[in-house]
């Protein structure tokens, strides 16, 4: 739809309202309904929004030791733009509007703590090099049979899953729960979120999608919409959706994997794609693998946030621990997918699904085009089998603090996402690390109540 076209929708429609969000630096969407009125007054001119969704942490905690906003400035509202590109009609609200937004300065310059902001300035950066980085996002996710009042009054323990047993790819199981199912694929394409593959994966009440590939943007736009829609579309149901990278030590982490390709300008030319060479990647490909081995440590924190995060980096559970890249080999970071040169890429299988998918495409990209810039060599080896074993190139950080301290002292991640952007969002590690040390677990009195 053209701009003119958006707007007589949005006057048009009976609601009288327009939904707007920003996606804070934890990928969660704040956002609230303004009238009709209100969004022709702000469509040009811009709006504000408290800048606290940058100030506070998942559980609306203030932070402590960031410099953006805090008591010390008195939450004032910050500048606010609507991208009307990024238009959707929510088919499960009576296809009200829907926007996203992103923070500026006072100048109206992209806020430096913005995650779509630095995604859209490095997609920028790409496009000034002659590349158009194709992106898609897949993930993996529990489903309960459970609503938030109740999760809460259960404290979250002993939760009923949607269908018990692990039951992978299973016919059975989203024919048991096909209301949900249906709905699931049917309104996220309506809510143009296009999927290519829905079905369970292994794990009781586990699902798995895939989002149909698209410029960078677009895809961290689905990827993000994703998340909350799931979420949305579930609560219909009575049931609730989380994207939790491990629920529980005995069962798999859920994966946020990020297939990527760089191509030319026009956007008719893979350029990862070389069917002379044995494996079927172009030097740049190369380059840009390497570029990621080189930057993982440095960056972990945009594909690992959370402490949540590092319990499902450990070996054997479907996420990869070491620096490691391989040829369609599913216990690596990096998985090259050679295919054909329109469907040549490559899969970072670090992320998982509680991703700011801003962050983590951002990160990717980053990576890559280090490489290109600096001419890296994929001199490692591919691995060819157990990549849990393979300790040639190091391993990842092990915790949140570890991974958030690497990045925080990291002249290369100052380098890929300017000072104040590494600030702020270590800074809110640092903070989520500190929230962890002072819970007491069950883990802690099943081990010492009785004993100690």
């Amino acid at each position: 739809m053209t701009t003119k076209e958006i707007i007589q929708y949005v006057k048009d429609h009976p609601s009288g309202k327009v939904k707007v969000a920003i996606a804070d630096i934890d990928g969660i969407l704040r956002g609230k309904y303004i009238s009709t009125e209100k969004f022709l007054s702000v469509v040009d001119n811009g709006m504000g929004f408290c800048d606290v969704i940058f100030g506070w942490d998942a559980g609306d905690v203030t932070y402590d030791n960031v410099k953006y906003t805090g008591w010390h400035t008195g939450y004032p509202d910050a500048p606010a733009v609507l991208d009307l590109n990024s238009f959707r009609k929510i088919p499960w609200e009576n296809d009200v509007p829907f926007f996203l937004s992103e923070l500026t300065d006072e100048k109206g310059n992209p806020a430096d703590i913005c995650p779509r902001q630095l995604l859209k300035r490095l997609l920028n950066d790409a496009n000034k090099q002659g590349y158009s980085p194709i992106f898609s996002q897949e993930f993996e996710w529990y489903n309960f049979a459970e609503t938030p009042q109740s999760a809460n009054d259960k404290q979250f323990r002993n939760l009923t899953p949607l269908t018990p047993g692990m039951f992978g790819y299973s016919i059975l199981r989203s024919s048991m729960e096909n209301p949900y199912f249906s709905d699931l694929f049917e309104l996220l394409n309506k809510f143009d979120i296009p999927i290519e593959g829905l079905h369970t994966e292994t794990g009781p009440g586990t699902y798995e999608a895939a989002i149909v590939y698209s410029d960078i943007l677009e895809a961290a736009d689905r990827a993000l919409l994703f998340k909350t829609a799931v979420k949305e579309i579930a609560y219909r149901h009575g049931i609730m959706a989380t994207f939790m990278a491990k629920v529980n030590e005995n069962l798999p982490g859920c994966g946020g994997h990020i297939h990527q390709s760089l191509w030319d300008k026009a956007g008719k030319k893979n350029l990862f794609h070389n069917e002379k060479d044995k494996m079927k990647m172009s030097e740049q490909m190369k380059s840009y693998v390497a570029g990621q081995l080189y930057c993982l440590p440095f960056v972990l924190p945009l594909f690992a946030p959370t402490v949540n995060s590092y319990k499902r980096l450990v070996e054997g559970a479907w996420a990869p621990t070491t620096l490691t890249w391989g040829i369609d080999n599913r216990t690596v970071a990096v998985r090259i997918i050679p295919g054909s040169s329109r469907s040549c890429r490559l899969e970072t299988r670090v992320p998982g699904s509680d991703v700011n998918p801003y962050l983590a495409m951002a990160g990717c990209l980053a990576a890559g085009l280090y490489g290109i810039k600096n001419k890296l060599k994929l001199k490692q080896a591919a691995t060819a089998g157990n990549g849990y074993r393979d300790y040639s190139n190091g391993v990842l950080p092990a915790t949140l603090i570890e991974a958030t301290l690497q990045m925080k002292n990291s002249k290369i991640a100052r380098e890929l996402f300017g000072d104040s952007f590494v600030d702020h969002f270590t800074q809110t590690r640092e903070w989520e690390w500190k929230q962890h040390l002072k819970a007491v677990t069950d883990w802690e009195y099943h081990r010492y109540f009785e004993i100690i």
